[in-house]
């Protein structure tokens, strides 16, 4: 009996190590440098300095860019519970539908509750390979205005084409002349159009050591799809679009994935008074340099719009207030973000958040 004691004690460290193996793999992984992948990476910052907590907006907010994300009416419900919760006066709910699907979910948000949702349509792209594409769209969007829908959004194109509807109409653009009816249309009815172009910069790079956007690039990488449009082709098909519809209101989602060169942005919004730009899901790329950022927000802070596109959980908007409202320096929320940068609050000035957070949106919503 004792030999086996003896035998069992000297193999409990190697046991130790076999259960901890076994039974926890991604702690023992995760704490060992050699093995430690980039997409686990979890720094903690060292700095002892302020921290903010921000549980509601400063003022009222209008979210600009969301979507159906609550799938029942105790979710939109709760939904509603949050946006009091944290001081989001209204949303709006970007469908890319058309239908009886733009009709369900209408009914849902804005047919319950007025006020605090409204429900914008998508593009009907059916038949737009085909002769004759254009009458059909046009109707449909109509019946949509006549539904409830106050604009049209999101579209969207990474390159290979108008994609976020239900029908994807590869190989069309924003400024191809068979959207030239739907986007007068847009003008004549005083519906603005949200539109996603491109991606953030490092989708279209080499998937390598160089990309300082890794660990949320390679989830949403570009760089290997065939006959894409580039970056700089995608900004250059929504300046034409945006020129050749001047009466249209355009709003380009995420700083029109500018954020990597918000002076080319600012040069767009400089050369076309009915372009805006949301910040929506674009806070991660753009609180690494909050100084400049603070000043892009300064000189551009009557055509910049708060929206957030990450779902309606409560921690989600208060990490938006904190970045736009605090002074903080070097936190991280990578689990919310997906990037390894360290995060700065940008500590506006109340004027601007003003504008950002609600009059901005205003002039558009109400026309």
């Amino acid at each position: 009996m004792l030999n086996i004691q003896r035998i069992f004690l000297s193999l409990f460290p190697v046991l130790s190590f076999i259960f901890l193996t076994a039974f926890n793999p991604p702690i023992f992984a995760q704490s060992t440098p050699e093995t430690l992948l980039l997409k686990n990476y979890r720094p903690h910052s060292i700095y002892k300095i302020p921290r903010t907590h921000i549980a509601r907006a400063r003022y009222p907010v209008i979210d600009i860019h969301s979507h159906p994300y609550a799938k029942t009416r105790e979710e939109v419900a709760q939904w509603v519970k949050i946006m009091d919760e944290v001081g989001i006066q209204k949303t709006i709910i970007l469908t890319m539908a058309v239908g009886a699907k733009f009709d369900s979910i209408y009914a849902e948000y804005a047919g319950r509750y007025p006020g605090r949702f409204e429900v914008w349509c998508g593009f009907d792209y059916s038949g737009y390979d085909k002769p004759g594409f254009g009458p059909a769209a046009v109707a449909e969007l109509e019946r949509c205005v006549k539904v409830g829908a106050t604009g049209v959004g999101e579209l969207g194109d990474k390159g290979k084409g108008l994609f976020y509807c239900p029908t994807k109409a590869w190989g069309m653009h924003l400024d191809d002349p068979r959207m030239d009816p739907l986007l007068e249309k847009c003008a004549e009815l005083n519906l603005p159009v949200s539109i996603h172009v491109a991606d953030p910069i490092w989708m279209y790079q080499p998937m390598d050591s160089t990309n300082d956007g890794l660990m949320n690039a390679l989830e949403w990488r570009l760089d290997n799809q065939k006959d894409i449009v580039s970056h700089a082709g995608m900004i250059d098909i929504l300046e034409r679009a945006v020129k050749r519809h001047p009466n249209t209101t355009f709003i380009a989602c995420h700083f029109a994935n500018l954020s990597y060169d918000l002076t080319k942005l600012g040069k767009l919004l400089d050369k076309y008074p009915n372009l805006y730009a949301d910040i929506a899901a674009r806070y991660a790329e753009t609180a690494p340099i909050p100084r400049f950022v603070a000043k892009f927000y300064k000189k551009y802070q009557n055509r910049l719009l708060y929206g957030t596109d990450m779902g309606f959980d409560k921690r989600m908007y208060q990490i938006t207030f904190r970045i736009l409202e605090s002074s903080d320096e070097h936190f991280y929320e990578i689990d919310q973000f997906g990037y390894h940068w360290a995060l700065n609050g940008f500590g506006l000035p109340d004027k601007i958040l003003k504008k950002i957070y609600q009059k901005n949106a205003l002039k558009i919503l109400k026309r």
